[in-house]
C-alpha cells in the first residue's frame, strides 16, 4: 500500500483527473469519485493500468451522507489522507434575472457547500498526516471568475469567490498545524465545461487541464515554510 493518499474530487476527468495522475506520478495512492459512475470506472482504469493504485467511489457531492461515505471508503483502502482536492463542480449559465432556483441551489451545493462539507470532514485526518509528515494539503478548485465575477456565469461566479475566500480562511485556520490550503484559479480549461465557449475561444487558445496538474506538484515540492494561497492561470493577453 501507498505511504500517502490522496482524494480527489471530480477525479473523471479533465482538471480533476489530471492532477490524479500527477498525484499517482508522486506516489500517492488514489481515490477519485466523480457522478457518472461508468465515466469514472473507465478513468480510474486508465489510471490503473499506468500504474497506480486506484479506489473509485461514485458520488453525489450535493448529498451529505455521499460525502460522509466517500471519505470513509477512502480510509478503508489507505487508512490515511494526505492530499485532499476539491475539485467537483458545475457551471450553468444564464442572465440573473432568468435562473431558476433549482439551478441556483445545485451550483451553491456543488460548488461551495460541498467542498466545505469534504474539507471538514477531512480536517482531522489532515492533522494526522501533517503530524507524521511534516505537512498535509488541500488544493480547492476555483476560477477566475471567482477573482473577476462573469456576467451570465453569476451562480457559478459566487460559489467560486466563496471557494476563494474558504480557502483563505482555512488557510489562517490550519497553517499552524501544517495544512497547506491553496486555491486554483484557471480560467478557460479545455474540459467538457467549456464546450459552449469553443465558438468565441478557440480550443487550442485554451488552458490545457495538465497545467493544473504540474501546479499540483510544485505544491507538493515547496518547502514546509512556503505557503502559496493560491494559482490564477490565465491566457496570453488576458489580464487577472
Amino acid at each position: 500500500m501507498s505511504e500517502r493518499a490522496a482524494l480527489i474530487t471530480g477525479g473523471s476527468g479533465g482538471i480533476g483527473l489530471a492532477i490524479a495522475r500527477v498525484l499517482g506520478q508522486e506516489g500517492f495512492g488514489l481515490t477519485i469519485s466523480a457522478r457518472r459512475p461508468e465515466k469514472l470506472e473507465a478513468a480510474a482504469e486508465g489510471l490503473r493500468e499506468e500504474g497506480f493504485e486506484v479506489e473509485s467511489v461514485p458520488a453525489n457531492m450535493a448529498d451529505e451522507e455521499a460525502i460522509k461515505a466517500l471519505l470513509e471508503r477512502h480510509m478503508e483502502r489507505f487508512g490515511r489522507l494526505d492530499v485532499l482536492v476539491n475539485n467537483a463542480g458545475l457551471g450553468i449559465g444564464g442572465a440573473i434575472a432568468d435562473a431558476e432556483t433549482k439551478k441556483l441551489d445545485l451550483q451553491l451545493n456543488v460548488n461551495l457547500r460541498a467542498v466545505y462539507l469534504m474539507s471538514r470532514d477531512s480536517i482531522p485526518l489532515l492533522k494526522e498526516a501533517a503530524a507524521e509528515q511534516g505537512s498535509a494539503m488541500v488544493v480547492n478548485t476555483a476560477s477566475i471568475a471567482g477573482k473577476h465575477g462573469e456576467a451570465w456565469l453569476a451562480a457559478y461566479s459566487a460559489t467560486k469567490a466563496g471557494v476563494v475566500g474558504l480557502s483563505q480562511a482555512m488557510h489562517k485556520e490550519l497553517g499552524g498545524d501544517g495544512i497547506k490550503v491553496t486555491a486554483l484559479c484557471p480560467g478557460f480549461v479545455d474540459t467538457d465545461m467549456t464546450e459552449w465557449i469553443r465558438g468565441q475561444v478557440k480550443q487550442e487558445e485554451m488552458i490545457r487541464p495538465e497545467d493544473s496538474g504540474e501546479a499540483v506538484r510544485y505544491l507538493l515540492n515547496t518547502s514546509p515554510a512556503c505557503i502559496v494561497p493560491e494559482i490564477q492561470f490565465v491566457r496570453p493577453g488576458d489580464g487577472p
